[in-house]
């Protein structure tokens, strides 16, 4: 099962957003233990980033990308997403990249605690204890 993990979920376990790290963890061990593959946008490293360096500093911010870089597959922003995301329904440009990304390498749904923001999509639309649920 692949999935696509938007940049909340991310942030969750990077900065221990209580109460949504917990299950936001045991999602990133079962992507670690290959119960799924996990994707990020392109652009969720860049927003990771950003503000893990202001919340954490910026060694730890760059140490934090680079264990996201070794555990997930990376879904490429490029004119075709760009394109698809801006010509789409969402009332949010950055989630409907996020959206188009994923769908663009085929994911089988996106996890995320913002399911409001992905009305009119065509892959299931998970959150972090849904999926939990599923895959546990």
């Amino acid at each position: 099962m692949k999935i696509l993990f938007d940049t909340n979920v991310v942030l969750d376990v990077l900065l221990n957003r209580a109460p949504y790290s917990e299950v936001a963890v045991e999602l990133f061990a079962a992507v670690e233990k290959r119960k799924i593959q996990g994707y990020l946008c392109a652009t969720t490293n860049t927003t990771v980033d950003y503000l893990a360096t202001k919340s954490i500093g910026r060694a730890a911010a760059k140490t934090a990308i680079s264990g996201l870089l070794e555990l997930f597959s990376i879904a490429d922003v490029n004119q075709v997403v760009l394109k698809l995301a801006l010509n789409s329904d969402f009332s949010d440009f950055e989630d409907a990249v996020l959206y188009h990304a994923g769908y663009c390498v085929a994911v089988d749904g996106v996890v995320t605690r913002n399911g409001k923001d992905f009305k009119t999509v065509n892959l299931p639309i998970y959150t972090p204890d849904e999926l939990w649920a599923i895959i546990r």
